[in-house]
């Protein structure tokens, strides 16, 4: 834009040093991270006694305890060494690397094919493309509340508005489907589901998908599923697809290798089409241009997925689980034991929410004071609720070596009962 276009009194306030203030995109003005904006405002304290303890961090390899398993490294390295695979790919993925994905998400109740698949930069970018494709800015979508933030991020930086339809605490985290029915109006396009859920550690039942399902029929939305903890369920529960009880309503599942393989840093993602009714004929078309525009995910971890997949153990996934509900089970043992707090109890994933009552402390306003003092007098980091919609509760990641839970436990115990109401 010519500078002679800005009126003189602001082309006077935004000259510096004889250039005119460049402007940034509305969009990208508009675009938050919820859990950024309240966490950057969180100071670190300086020359603390104690080493700092992070459980706020969604990375199961922080700690290397639980480390991206050999085979997985193997089947990279060999993609490495072979030195075929440092080029371009199609956008949506080689065939080889799709035809891996559908061998590693087959379900007796739905089927696909590599012409279903489209490989992405991580999941992060399979919920971009996702939302993208279905809704238009001034338009809106409905998600969880609490929920990972990225949603609402994705969502503000198009203009498209998100309405939060409620998860129940006393229901473990279920969804609220009359609250979901009444965020519906004329310009939803879509409904979002977490399963397992980040930050709740929710997994849903059959029954309550399928509900979720029938509301979404009967007012012709399609779905968005975020997946990316498939199979991350504790004894007693079942990881069941969305798409495996859609008869009917196209969904678009979100997931990849970040989770499940303990590997977040290798960005490979993907979203799987499920659409019995060819209900999505345009939305298929609109993905793969948005994957001409983004291109395709890193060449080399495409090259080791189907080796990944043929190589995985038959126990894998039940001895990561058995870790991950060890850990879990330590830490809602310990944590509902502390004065001020109430767990709810987690089901799967890597994350535990923790209720926090202010009126059980003297001096501990809500969730984001609790977060705060709790850093600088212990150096225990949490993720405070209202970054996910979730006042007064905070997140903790479970992965961390028991060792280390043991230490941060003590110190929140210790913690909760000097800042006690007497």
């Amino acid at each position: 834009m010519p500078s002679s276009s800005l009126p003189s009194n602001e082309l006077q306030e935004t000259q510096m040093e004889g250039f005119p203030l460049v402007r940034a995109s509305k969009a990208t003005l508009r675009t938050t991270n919820p859990i950024r904006q309240i966490v950057d405002k969180i100071k670190k304290p300086e020359n603390s006694d104690k080493p700092f303890l992070a459980l706020n961090i969604g990375d199961p390899a922080l700690y290397g305890n639980l480390d991206t398993p050999d085979f997985a490294r193997n089947a990279l390295a060999a993609a490495i060494l072979k030195g075929r695979s440092n080029g371009y790919t199609p956008s949506t993925g080689t065939l080889e690397a799709r035809q891996a994905v559908v061998r590693m998400t087959a379900s007796a109740a739905v089927e696909y094919t590599p012409d279903d698949i489209m490989l992405t930069n991580g999941c992060s970018m399979a919920l971009y493309m996702a939302i993208c494709v279905l809704a238009e800015e001034g338009e809106n979508i409905l998600v969880p509340k609490p929920a990972f933030p990225l949603y609402q991020s994705i969502c503000e930086h198009y203009g498209i508005e998100t309405r939060h339809y409620n998860l129940l605490p006393e229901s473990n985290w279920e969804a609220d489907l009359q609250s979901m029915e009444s965020e519906i109006n004329e310009k939803t396009r879509a409904i979002l589901v977490n399963n397992p859920s980040n930050p709740c550690g929710a997994v849903y039942s059959k029954p309550h998908l399928e509900a979720i399902v029938n509301l979404a029929e009967r007012y012709r939305l399609p779905l968005i599923s975020d997946e990316v903890y498939a199979d991350m369920v504790f004894e007693g529960h079942e990881f069941i697809p969305l798409a495996a009880v859609s008869k009917n309503v196209p969904v678009l599942t979100c997931g990849g290798l970040a989770k499940q393989f303990l590997a977040p840093g290798w960005r490979m993602g993907w979203i799987l089409i499920c659409d019995r009714t060819q209900a999505f004929k345009q939305v298929r078309e609109g993905l793969v241009r948005l994957s001409q525009v983004l291109l395709h995910p890193n060449s080399v971890v495409q090259a080791a997925l189907p080796e990944i997949q043929q190589n995985m153990p038959p126990t894998y996934f039940k001895d990561l689980c058995k870790t991950l509900q060890a850990n879990g089970d330590y830490a809602m043992s310990r944590l509902s034991s502390i004065h001020g707090l109430r767990v709810v109890p987690m089901q799967g994933a890597m994350y535990l929410m923790v209720a926090m009552d202010p009126d059980a402390f003297s001096d501990i306003e809500n969730d984001v004071d609790l977060t705060q003092k709790l850093l600088t007098e212990e150096s225990v980091g949490i993720l405070p609720g209202v970054a996910f919609g979730a006042p007064n509760f905070f997140r903790l990641v479970i992965c961390a070596p028991v060792e280390i839970m043991k230490t941060a436990f003590d110190r929140i115990a210790e913690f909760c009962l000097r800042h006690r109401k007497v």
